[in-house]
């Protein structure tokens, strides 16, 4: 017989679940977006499918830095029964992300139980672990993870990190022997979570967190807690290995000389008073914190996080004895972010929202751990009712506040105009934001004969934040290209090849401007410059063949056939090697 407190557990489960879908609802009318979307699934179709060629590039590709097979395992999923229809992709995220919701009440409801062994009722830990749950997601921060179509791996990984807990927790319940079962199960997890997304790699070291609080389990000697975890130790660093490996293949890792010592105390001290401050304050949420050209440990940017995650760590720490869960809490969000703070570093990023999914799991604990300790004190009368219901209505409100906000940031991913516009607004200095605003606005199913003259505006703006970005004056050329301003784009296109010679959409780029322009001769020697580089390029493809069949008009106009004769043999050639295969384009 299903005993009441499974079936009030069973209840709770099915709420957090259902408020969780209902918060997020907005996303679901979500589109592809210009932030890694368009080259993960717009451009690329290695991933479409699940058959022997897609399965194989899946198991290989480290495509923007990251290799997650079991991800796009998912993708190839979605691929195969609805197409490029964006809502299906979305009401993945959007699932996985109340399976991780109720993972995690799970998982509350041993901690809290395990901090407070033998004290109060049952329903106080339920409660508790549930607005915990709720806490966690349905919190503005994780719309970055479930609204855009690219970070499924967050919410994936999640899914595989939250169940990896759950069943180490109930392998090391009782009398401190690991049922065989429960502990296979969480190696699995583990490993699976890490094929998702490398982000959990200090699971076991958080393990290790949990042995000092709440579980208590020191006694045990050191050893022992640390030989339990070698399965999850060894999957860890291999983890971390193959993550640094995967961006390496499509970034480069930032510089010492870039950024120095000093610098990355500065960028790590930031991010870890950054995120406990949004998960307190979720306002002005951006998809780009970008990093200052220059890092300045003694500006008051950097400074004052020094100094308050300073005196933090130092209070709790005083505190350790009256509040252990508040340095259990912080202690594990340090863990969390280190792996993607000023350490190791690479992009254009100082924070990111999706960094918080795992990280402010003990923050959203540490809520539902007071809401049960005010609970239980009502119910062994230490508290009046009056307060116990007061704090009831105001937890309820809590998680209304923090759904109606997700609710409204859900529907500022809906489409790449909307969210890069939002981000402008957030940040004004945000170079990359004006460029990508100026790229939505640019290849916009709404666009206008204005449109290109709006993208130009935001490009320049982005150039004037950033000279040093070759990728804003390829998009500069590009929007002046487009306003017929043939001469004036010829500029930032040629600054784009000088910053970028090794990329070959910069002189495929200039090719096909001057291709535009008539300029045939000067067009060849530049595209096929670019089809040695990329041969996939197939607008370049397509322009090389047309400027060579102008070009060789205009030799047989001027009595030169035998020349002419070896370019149109050449443009026949170009035309036909590449029958529309696979690969990257580039448009106009």
């Amino acid at each position: 017989m299903i005993s009441r407190s499974s079936r009030r557990a069973v209840v709770l489960a099915f709420l957090v679940a259902a408020v969780v879908v209902a918060s997020f609802w907005p996303a679901l009318d979500g589109q592809f977006l210009n932030w890694d979307d368009d080259e993960n699934f717009l451009r690329n179709e290695s991933y479409r499918g699940l058959g022997p060629a897609q399965l194989r590039w899946m198991l290989t590709t480290s495509l923007m830095g990251h290799y997650i097979p079991l991800t796009w395992v998912t993708f190839g999923l979605n691929y195969a029964l609805g197409g490029l229809e964006p809502r299906g992709y979305l009401a993945v995220n959007v699932l996985l992300h109340a399976l991780a919701a109720v993972l995690w009440f799970l998982v509350a409801r041993r901690l809290l139980a395990a901090a407070a062994p033998g004290r109060g009722p049952e329903r106080a830990v339920d409660l508790g672990a549930a607005f915990a749950a709720l806490v966690f997601a349905v919190h503005p921060l994780r719309v970055e993870s479930v609204a855009w179509i690219t970070e499924r791996r967050d919410v994936l990984s999640g899914v595989w990190y939250l169940l990896a807990a759950w069943a180490w927790l109930r392998a090391v319940a009782g009398d401190g022997r690991t049922p065989r079962g429960y502990y296979a199960l969480s190696v699995g997890a583990f490993a699976a979570g890490l094929l998702s997304k490398a982000s959990g790699v200090l699971l076991p070291v958080a393990f290790l967190l949990l042995d000092v609080y709440p579980l208590r389990r020191l006694g045990l000697g050191l050893r022992r807690l640390i030989g339990e975890k070698l399965p999850h130790l060894v999957l860890g660093a291999a983890g971390a290995v193959v993550a640094l490996w995967a961006v390496r293949q499509s970034t480069a890792v930032t510089s010492y000389e870039v950024h120095g010592f000093v610098a990355r105390i500065a960028m790590t001290a930031y991010s870890l008073v950054f995120y406990p401050w949004k998960f307190l304050w979720p306002v002005g949420l951006s998809p780009m914190y970008e990093l200052p050209a220059r890092v300045d440990p003694w500006a008051p940017r950097f400074l004052v996080p020094l100094i308050a995650c300073l005196a933090v760590t130092l209070a709790l720490v005083a505190l350790r004895r009256r509040c252990p869960g508040a340095l259990a809490a912080w202690v594990y969000a340090a863990l969390m972010i280190l792996p993607v703070s000023g350490i190791v570093h690479a992009g254009f990023q100082l924070a990111h929202d999706r960094y918080s999914y795992l990280s402010g799991l003990g923050f959203a604990l540490l809520a539902g751990g007071l809401f049960a300790t005010v609970l239980r004190a009502q119910a062994e009368g230490r508290l009046a009712p009056r307060f116990g219901g007061l704090l009831s209505v105001t937890a309820v409100m809590i998680v209304l506040a923090l759904a109606a906000d997700t609710w409204r940031q859900s529907r500022l991913w809906h489409d790449s105009e909307t969210l890069w516009a939002w981000a402008v607004d957030v940040d004004p200095d945000c170079a990359i934001c004006h460029n990508n605003l100026g790229s939505a606005i640019i290849h916009s199913p709404a666009r206008t004969s204005s449109s290109p003259a709006l993208a130009e505006a935001q490009f320049r703006k982005a150039l004037a934040l950033r000279p040093e970005r070759s990728t804003f004056y390829h998009n500069l050329g590009g929007a002046l290209a487009l306003q017929g301003r043939y001469a004036e784009a010829e500029v930032p296109l040629r600054e784009f090849m000088r910053l970028s010679p090794q990329v070959p959409e910069a002189p495929g780029r200039l090719g096909m401007l001057y291709v535009d322009q008539g300029r045939y001769g000067e067009a060849i020697p530049l595209l096929r410059q670019a089809l040695r580089m990329e041969p996939r390029l197939a607008a370049v493809r397509s322009d090389l063949a047309r400027a060579l069949r102008e070009e060789a008009e205009a030799l047989r106009g001027r009595g030169q056939g035998a020349e002419a004769k070896t370019l149109e043999a050449e443009a026949a050639t170009v035309q036909g090697s590449w029958p529309g295969g696979p690969g990257a384009t580039l448009g106009r």
